[in-house]
This record gives C-alpha cells, sequence and structure tokens, in this order.
C-alpha cells in the first residue's frame, strides 16, 4: 500500500490551475523529491498532503485512507519549514515538544520524548538554549526534530535547506539521508534545486506548469529524460532537434546527450566547429556550432583539447543518445 496517493488530483485558484490532474504514488519508506521551478506545483501538492490545501477535484490517501475531511492534526504527516517556524521564546526543548504539550502529554513525558529527539538529531545538551542562540543548522535540527518527535509516517519537507550556506546544505543533505535510512519513515522532499533531489532521494517527480512531467530514479531522471524540460531543468543537457536527430539515427522526435558524453573524434557522426572554452578546474567546457545548433562538452583536463574555430567531429556512445517524446505530459 502506497505511502501516498494521488489520483487525479487538481488544485485551482480561480484560473490557475496550481496543480493540474496529477496521479502519484509514493512507497511507504521511500525518500521521495519532489523538483521544478518556481510555481510549478510542487509546494502546492506538499500543502495538499499536509492538509492546508483542499483539492478541487480528486481524492488524496495516505497510507489507503482518504483524507480530504481530515484537518493537518489527525493526518500521520508533520511537515518542515524552510524557515524553521521556531518559538524565539520557549527554549529548544520546549520547542521540540510544544506539539506534545497540544495534544496534552505531561511534562516529564513530552520533555523525555523531546530530549530523544534532539539525540535523534545530534543536538543532544542544547534543550535549554533558545533559538536565537544557535546556527542556522541547529536551527534546522531543532525544526527537524519538532517534527519527528510526534512520529509521523510521513515526514513532509519544504525547501528545508535553502536558507543554509552550500557547505552547510551538503552537509543536512547527508545527515537527512541518512536519518531517513535510520527511521525508516516516508519523507517527501520539495526542492528546486537539482543536486539535492538526485543526491537525496529514491526516486524524483520532476514537476512543470502544476503538472508531473516524469517520475524516476535519479538515474532515470539524468540519464534518461523523457521530454526537453527534463533534459534543460535537470543539470546541464544537449538537446537536439528533430531534424538532426532524423539525420543522426531515422528517429522523427529530439534527442539528450549529458555534456560529459559528448566525445571529440577524428571520424564521428556530426561535424561542428569550435565557439568557445571555459577552464572550469577539473574539467573544461567546450561550446560548439554543430548545422546552427549550439553544444556543450565536458572534456577532462587530461583530453586533447581543440582551439577556438577549430573543425572536429563528434561522437558519443549509442546508448548515451536518449530519443524524447515532444509532449509534456507524464506518460503522454
Amino acid at each position: 500500500m502506497p505511502a501516498v496517493s494521488f489520483d487525479h488530483v487538481s488544485r485551482h485558484f480561480g484560473a490557475v490551475k496550481a496543480v493540474d490532474d496529477v496521479i502519484l504514488d509514493i512507497a511507504e519508506g521511500e525518500f521521495f523529491a519532489m523538483l521544478g521551478p518556481s510555481g510549478s506545483g510542487k509546494t502546492t501538492c506538499l500543502r495538499l498532503i499536509a492538509g492546508f490545501e483542499r483539492p478541487t477535484a480528486g481524492d488524496i490517501r495516505i497510507f489507503g485512507a482518504p483524507v480530504a475531511d481530515l484537518p493537518p492534526y489527525k493526518r500521520q504527516v508533520n511537515t518542515v519549514f524552510q524557515d524553521y517556524a521556531l518559538f524565539p521564546h520557549l527554549n529548544v526543548r520546549d520547542n521540540v515538544a510544544y506539539g506534545l504539550m497540544i495534544a496534552g502529554r505531561g511534562k516529564r513525558e513530552r520533555h523525555a520524548e523531546a530530549e530523544a529527539a534532539l539525540e535523534m538529531v545530534r543536538l543532544g545538551g542544547y534543550g535549554s538554549r533558545k533559538p536565537s542562540e544557535l546556527s542556522g543548522g541547529q536551527r534546522q535540527r531543532v525544526a527537524l526534530a519538532r517534527a519527528l518527535v510526534n512520529k509521523p509516517r510521513v515526514l513532509l519537507l519544504d525547501e528545508p535547506l535553502g536558507a543554509l550556506d552550500l557547505k552547510l546544505r551538503e552537509q543536512m543533505q547527508e545527515e537527512l539521508k541518512t536519518l531517513q535510512r535510520q527511521l525508516g519513515i516516508t519523507f517527501v522532499f520539495v526542492t528546486h534545486d537539482q543536486g539535492e533531489a538526485l543526491s537525496m532521494a529514491d526516486r524524483v517527480a520532476v514537476f512543470n506548469d502544476g503538472k508531473i512531467i516524469q517520475v524516476g530514479s535519479p538515474e532515470d531522471i539524468y540519464f534518461r529524460p523523457e521530454v526537453p524540460f527534463v533534459a534543460d531543468f535537470v543539470g546541464s543537457s544537449n538537446v537536439l532537434p528533430e531534424a538532426l536527430v532524423a539525420r543522426l539515427t531515422g528517429e522523427t522526435c529530439p534527442a539528450a546527450i549529458r555534456p560529459e558524453r559528448l566525445r571529440l573524434t577524428s571520424e564521428g557522426p556530426l561535424k561542428a566547429r569550435v565557439t568557445g572554452l571555459s577552464f572550469l578546474g577539473l574539467s573544461t567546457r567546450v561550446s560548439f556550432d554543430a548545422d546552427g545548433t549550439r553544444l556543450t562538452a565536458l572534456l577532462p583536463q587530461d583530453a586533447l583539447r581543440p582551439r577556438e574555430g577549430d573543425e572536429v567531429a563528434l561522437s558519443w556512445a549509442p546508448e548515451d543518445l536518449h530519443l524524447m517524446r515532444a509532449s509534456q505530459r507524464a506518460g503522454a
């Protein structure tokens, strides 16, 4: 039984289709990422699961039970927000235990459970501090402990790492992934950051214009995009137009190949002219023009580098050129 199911779910705000006929199953114990640009519908889907929004159409189920008429506090979910939403006048222990207090749990019991949750997120001994005495990463851990102390079966995370600097964000990515595996509960993680989604999730749903465009493993999303939008949005990709693909393969459809998969060879199926080179440290980015199509390759530093203006041949392994469909809708 899926942890969360969307059955033709839509959420409209007037004429705006924030979520448009979404069909989705999220497995129990899965780390699931909702990835997409701002306004794509991913956060609205999270709010629909949490109960902060009601669907205009369709059905949402959590562990098989319909939840349309359930208020947020009666669902088996909890949410971690980007802004932490901590009470500045309460210490860390009381922040974590706040939900238990509202539920009527005794002081000794809720403080014991709050301390256990703080230990879980590596903040043991911080219970008496105020949020203002903590770093950004520590405040994020407090918010995480507060969400986990109620023992939800599904944890919703809405851009939780967006306010952190790069180094701390990468550290928290590893900690979240480790914690999810230890707890074994379902994590639903909303982000616009492709690196976060690919590095942490078991599966990723790519959203655009209120629709799910593709669902798959990080490897499928990156190496086997189904439509040009996914190829463009997730990492960097060379999208070849239908006319060029037809000449190369006989198939009339767009195709994608990642820059690191392109090779410079003495003979190859595609002739191109070098239009620019950029040193990136471990690699060099080389730009080409191939019959009016702009392409990019990433060459390792030990590879032979061409010069701007050189005429070269490009090749690739057959499995690295991925044919796509033109339609955006998943499964179309």
